[in-house]
Formats: C-alpha cells, structure tokens, sequence
C-alpha cells in the first residue's frame, strides 16, 4: 500500500536536520547584509518553522519523494505550457475543468501567467500586486488554486506561478502605509523628499523602459520622490531592509503552501540597489537568490526556483550559482528565442550557430527553459559587434530590418506581428505575434494561400523542432499547440489598446481546438505533429539533458546541425531556415533514420531539405 504520509515526528526530524545543516550557511549570509540583526534573524528562523508547520502531509510526501530523486525535474519528459487563466479557461476552476485538454497536449509543466490582485487599470499585466495572498477575485479564490494544484499534482502536472519580488503596486498596504509615513513602512521603499539622491541614481541606472516609462523615479503628488524602475506605479523594495527580506520570503513561502512547484523569480536580477551603480546582477541579488534556495531546501525542498534573468546564457551562468552552492534551479534561454527568430528572417544560421556552440560550452547541469513565444514582446538583444564584423550588420538597420520583416512590410514576407515601444528616434522597437502569424500562417489563410499555408506549417513545426530539441524544458505558448493567430481586436479596447503585446495574448479559440481532430485541418496538422514531436522526444534518449551536444558543419549556411550523443546512439538534427531546397548534411558513416516521417537514408552527407523543413536521424 503506497504511503500517503509521513509520520509527523518524522517530518519534523526532517526538517530540523535540514535546518541543521543550512542554518550556519544562513546565519553568515544574512549577517552579512544585515548587520546586527540578530532579532530579525531570530525572527526569520522562527516564521521558516512556522511555514514547514503550515505545509500540508501531501506536499511533504511529495517533498521526500523529490529530495530522493532529486533529477526529477531534469528529466526528457516534462514538457510546459504557459497560458493565462482568464484568456484560457475565464477562471481557475476553469483550467480544473480543461486539466484532461491539457493532458492530451503532453503538458507535465503548467505556467499560470500571473494571477495574484493588482489595480485593474495600473497592473503590467498583473506585475503590479497589492496582495501576494490574494487571487484576482474574477479568476477565483486561493482556495480555487490550492484545489488546481492539488488536481494538478494528482495528475503529474507541476504548477508554477510568478513571484514579483522586485517591487509592489502603489495599492499594496506597505505602499499605503510608507505614503502616509507610518514607521517601519517608507523603509521598504525608496523614499526621497527631493530629487537630489534620485538624480545621482540615475547617472548610472539604465533605462528599462525609455519610451513608455522613462527614468527611475517617480514624483508623488505631495512631492516625494520613490524609486519605480519599471513603471510609476510599480515601486521597487529595498531588500537593505531585513524587514522586506523576511516578509517577501514569507510570501513565497505561503504560495509554496498552495501548491505551487515552480516559483518564478520575476526580475531578480535588479532586487539590490547601491548608488553609482547599475543597479543590476549586483553581489549581493547572488547573496539574496542563494537564502531563498537554502529556505527552499529546508522548508520545501520538492519546489524549484526559476530564475527570470533577460540576458545570453554565459552571463545568466552565475544565477544558477556553483555546484557547492546552487542558487537557481532553472534559467530562461531568452538569447536562444531572440536568435533563432532572427534566423527565420535572414536565413542564415551563423549566428545562431554561434549561439548554440556557447551553449553547449556550459555545464550540463545548467537547465534552461526553451521557447519560442511566450506573453512578452522579442527583444532584439543579438550579439551586434560580431553581426556587424561578420556581415556588415549595423544594430539600428538591422532591427529595423528585422521588424519590418515580420510586420510584413518586407518585400515577399509572410510574417503578420506588429511593433512594441517603438521608439522612432532609437529605433529600437520590440515585436509582438503569435509563433504562427509570425510564421506565415495568418498571411497564408487571409490571402487563401495553400501553398504558402503548407510551407507556413512546416516552418511552425520546424522551429517547434529546433525549441525540443534543445537541452533543458520545451514551453509552448498556449494557443501554438493549434496555430493560434493574432487576435487584432485589442486596438479596440479601451484598457488594452495601449499595449500591443495584448495581440497574441488573446482568448484561446475553443471552437479552433475542437478542429484538431480533422488532421488535414491547420489546427490538427500542427497539433499532432508537435504531438508526434513530443512523443519522439520522451521516447529517444539522445534527447536526455545529460546528452552530449555539438554544432556539427551541415555543408549549407541555411541549414543549422545539432549532434545529440548518449549511450552509443547519436541523432543528428538538421534545420532549413531558408524559403529555397537546399542540399545538406554532415559528414558520418553508416545510415540513418529519419524519426518524424520513418525515411530511411543509407548516407547523411547530402540530403534534400524543404524550405523550412527539418529532419532527425537516428544512427542505425
């Protein structure tokens, strides 16, 4: 009979001998950024007792089935989806009610977008919160999460859940009380009475949104100054303060409690802030991101840490922290999204050639998050002084090249998305759409194309191909499962239209997934070709995160290759990102078997590769 418990002195034992082990660890790095604050380390101790107390017999089996096995989430079978509740289901008990949906798509990774209160109208889409115990009271209750995460966890799926630590609405409590200059409260912020501080801050601190939200500051109608770095109405906390410390870590500890598998650190990188610097990646966010990993192991030990850190994969390394002293449990590859759509677009894969080769540099106990879409805009941060040395191309023309050609303002481009921020005088827009309007399927289905249509489908797919095959966690976005286009309609509602991102974060198309059973149909060619995809994934060990990964030379410039080693079997993966047949392989003995469509090749050295097509061959 299998345990459905853990005897409560024996969970007890367990989480003291963990505390044991950490405690001292903790003792130094907290002393370290608090000096002399014994009290509040007393404290912090005692409310990390209080939550393992709080935390519920099934998350503490599930926590001692984890800490036995701790490659589980390392493993070729999980595979994420991300989605918004409102846009996918109207509310949390409606995503309970379409768990089976999810299953179907092979979802073992849920993303919940978030979904914690925040003002209507001043929210960033929800990054904004005035309550961390609160759900959004028109997706439901935190009972409603902790019962999906309950179902969710009987189903294998791990549920993850965005933690904005950086900063609070301006409608949180702590932001009305420090407003009003109640003690203990103005402390959690960054509070000046003029702009003489503020204005030596911002002679070092980048700009995060230049256009939409410039400056770091912002003024109070009663002429306080308070630091915003994001938007005017997101005010940023002083982790300086070992009251903001605990009381954040108390905050994701209470989300753990629901059920929540993967917390998402949103913007951990700026959560340290020191005059005369940038403000960014700063010792002592490693310092913080280190306590919150250590809290995690002696409280939770079954939930992970995701890291949202927006830069390539080298310089992102460090917040997985070292083998000694992990900090991140997860990364997102948002270089590798960046490239590989800038590759689409010039048919050319030397850069992300390059981009690949750094990859597979690193450690490969580092796991990264893979996407190709996900509710944000793609930011254009390509490596520019190598793309300007190797092909002349200047960043300013570049990007614009790039935006107009998935705008589809280019000559002959089927890409349909729009601009974000847009900044004429920079030139440096941002650009929004779904993966398949980007691809061409919106452009092929509105000029009633089927030419293009099959071709727009197969780029879908290829780089759908290219994202699973990559090491670490595949995340879909909810709605590419069936090739979901743009929803246009948001220029025409008033408390959307500002933001253009709200063009692929529309409502997911029921009626279009009920399509997916008709496999002639766009819908069901992309559904159960990802699906096909997914399977052969789980199913081949060359797709293992432990696998050995080249960029291996495929004899065309168009055409990307990836070598995956494990155990004596080798899949070579090959990718066409041009709108022409090309030739193209790499240089092995013996045959091979293509793995999606079952063709045989006795020799790899040159094949025939549709425009945007892909093949993966299994040495014989």
């Amino acid at each position: 009979m299998e345990k459905s418990s853990i005897p409560q002195e024996a969970a007890e034992a367990a989480f003291e001998q963990r505390l044991r082990r950490h405690e001292a660890e903790l003792s130094e790095l907290y002393s370290g950024l608090y000096k002399n604050r014994e009290a509040d380390f007393a404290h912090f101790i005692d409310m990390l007792r209080s939550a393992f107390a709080a935390r519920k017999p099934s998350l503490r089996l599930q926590d001692a089935a984890r800490e036995a096995d701790p490659d589980w989430y390392r493993r070729r079978e999980l595979l994420g989806m991300m989605l918004y509740v409102n846009a996918f289901a109207g509310t949390l008990k409606g995503v309970q009610e379409k768990l089976s949906y999810l299953q179907e798509c092979g979802v073992s990774y849920l993303h919940l977008m978030p979904l914690l209160q925040s003002p209507k109208d001043r929210s960033d889409g929800g990054y904004a919160v005035s309550d961390f115990r609160t759900v959004q009271p028109e997706l439901g209750t935190m009972e409603d999460l902790e019962q999906l995460a309950d179902s969710c966890r009987g189903q294998g799926i791990c549920l993850c859940l965005d933690f904005v630590m950086n900063h609070t609405s301006e409608s949180h409590d702590w932001a009305k009380r420090a407003k009003k200059g109640e003690p203990g409260y103005r402390e959690r912020y960054f509070f000046y009475e003029g702009w003489e501080i503020p204005r030596e801050f911002e002679k070092t601190i980048p700009e995060v949104f230049p256009t939409t939200a410039p400056g770091s500051f912002t003024e109070l109608p009663d002429g306080q100054v308070v630091m915003t770095n994001f938007y005017p109405y997101q005010w940023d906390l002083n982790y300086a303060n070992p009251a903001v410390f605990n009381d954040m870590t108390e905050n994701l500890l209470f989300l753990a409690n629901r059920g929540i598998d993967v917390i998402r650190l949103d913007a951990i990188p700026y959560i340290w802030k020191q005059l005369g610097t940038s403000c960014r990646n700063l010792p002592q966010v490693h310092t913080l991101a280190r306590m919150l990993r250590i809290v995690c192991e002696t409280v939770c030990p079954g939930v992970l840490l995701l890291g949202e850190v927006v830069m390539e994969p080298a310089r992102v390394a460090p917040y997985f922290g070292t083998p000694e002293k992990p900090e991140c449990h997860m990364l997102y590859n948002v270089t590798t999204m960046a490239t590989t759509w800038h590759t689409l677009a010039t048919g050319e894969t030397a850069l992300l050639q390059r981009q690949m080769q750094a990859l597979c540099a690193l450690p490969k106990d580092f796991l990264f998050l893979n996407y190709l879409r996900c509710h944000d805009d793609i930011g254009w941060g390509l490596d520019y002084p190598w793309l300007l040395e190797r092909f002349g191309f200047e960043e300013t023309a570049h990007k614009k090249y790039l935006n107009d050609w998935f705008t589809g303002k280019w000559p002959q481009s089927p890409g349909r998305g729009e601009l974000y921020n847009d900044d004429p005088r920079l030139g440096d827009a941002r650009l929004c759409g779904t993966t398949a309007s980007l691809c061409g399927i919106e452009a092929a289905e509105q000029e009633k194309d089927p030419f293009l249509l099959e071709r727009s489908i197969s780029c879908d797919l290829t780089l759908h191909a290219f994202m699973l095959s990559q090491s670490g966690i595949p995340v879909l976005y909810s709605g590419d499962e069936i090739g979901q286009l743009n929803d246009w309609s948001y220029r025409k509602d008033p408390e959307k239209q500002a933001d253009s991102r709200y063009l692929h974060r529309g409502s997911f198309s029921w009626e279009r997934a009920k399509l997916r059973e008709n496999r002639q149909s766009r819908e069901g060619k992309l559904f159960w070709g990802l699906r096909r995809l997914e399977t052969i994934r789980t199913e081949e060990p060359c797709f293992d995160a432990g696998a050995d990964v080249a960029v291996a030379e495929s004899g065309c410039p168009h055409v990307l290759a990836l070598s995956r080693k494990k155990d004596g079997r080798e899949l070579i993966c090959l990718y066409n990102f041009s709108a022409r047949f090309v030739q193209a392989g790499v240089s092995r003995e013996g045959s091979y078997t293509e793995l999606m469509y079952e063709t045989h090749y006795e020799n790899i050295q040159s094949i025939g590769l549709y425009p945007h097509a892909f093949a993966w061959l299994l040495r014989d």
